[in-house]
């Protein structure tokens, strides 16, 4: 285990997501939402491939033993990437990152209906503070009024929760997909569904980008594309207990790019709904953590007597 290493991994992936996001939020105001998912997934395979053939893991990417699954998990991903880029042309980049706190606390919901997880009081107790957190971080955006920036805003929210959702499926699916399938083949096929999801709204209004914002559409995929593979080393390096928590430097990186690009600031009480939200992650991190080592006691047995 190399945990520095580790870290720094999940902290750059923490950055490249958060570019990823501004980016989507400048593109995302006149590009319709199947053509940055498009870019965003067929120039995240460029990375990926490279990386992989260098490491000559690319034969491991290319095979796969559960094709349907691999459809299953890249189809809510799909709705993940469509919502959550919704969500970001609507929203400041602050509030949407915010927003996506609350996918693994779907996914404790998730594991215990479909993988059959024993969920303890403790871990379900974290999943109502969660959502306590949700309903005060959207509060502000939850004023239904007539004005068309509200209608907006609510919009944005929905996305952003629904998109949460999918995320939490496809993590759910991704866990049952590892333990016959290799990471690499995960993450290239991820990327190839949701390319072609994509490019099916081809039809549907896509538009001539300029230069810069070609560049922008290029970024968004590469970046995503390479905070994948930090993500995924950082988690091969390291325990994911001791990793997960990083994620929520993406709040920060969000905050001050947000602020430097488009002169974004949140209402408070995003901060407060969010600062309860990654409490109550945390809290299910830690228990993990502790049921691990439970368990990996266990699986020891009694120490032998001398």
């Amino acid at each position: 285990m190399n945990l520095l290493k580790a870290v720094l991994l999940k902290l750059i992936a923490a950055l490249l997501f958060a570019v990823m996001s501004v980016l989507v939020r400048w593109i995302g105001e006149r590009y319709p939402v199947g053509q940055i998912v498009f870019f965003r997934s067929a120039f995240a395979i460029v990375p990926v491939v490279i990386i992989y053939a260098w490491r000559r893991e690319l034969m491991a990417a290319i095979r796969i033993g559960r094709p349907w699954r691999h459809l299953g998990r890249g189809l809510t991903a799909v709705g993940a990437m469509f919502c959550n880029f919704s969500a970001l042309a609507r929203l400041p980049v602050v509030d949407a990152t915010a927003i996506s706190y609350v996918s693994p606390l779907f996914t404790v919901a998730l594991s215990a209906i479909f993988l059959k997880e024993h969920v303890r009081i403790y871990r379900w107790s974290a999943v109502v503070v969660g959502f306590i957190g949700v309903l005060v971080m959207l509060s502000p955006h939850l004023d239904i009024d007539s004005s068309a920036a509200n209608a907006v805003a609510v919009a944005g929210a929905t996305f952003g929760l629904v998109g949460a959702f999918f995320s939490a499926c496809s993590t759910v699916q991704t866990r049952s997909l590892a333990k016959s399938e290799t990471t690499s083949s995960i993450v290239l096929y991820f990327s190839i569904i949701c390319a072609v999801a994509g490019l099916v709204t081809l039809p549907f209004g896509w538009l001539m980008p300029t230069w810069p914002e070609f560049a922008a559409l290029v970024t968004i995929g590469i970046s995503g594309g390479l905070a994948h593979i930090f993500l995924t080393e950082s988690y091969r390096l390291a325990e994911a207990s001791l990793v997960a928590p990083f994620d929520y430097t993406s709040m920060l990186w969000a905050l001050i790019l947000g602020y430097l690009v488009f002169s974004e600031l949140p209402d408070a009480l995003v901060f407060v709904g969010a600062a309860i939200i990654a409490s109550a992650g945390l809290f299910v991190i830690w228990r993990e953590r502790k049921l691990g080592l439970q368990r990996a006691r266990a699986a020891e047995g009694p120490p032998a007597a001398t």
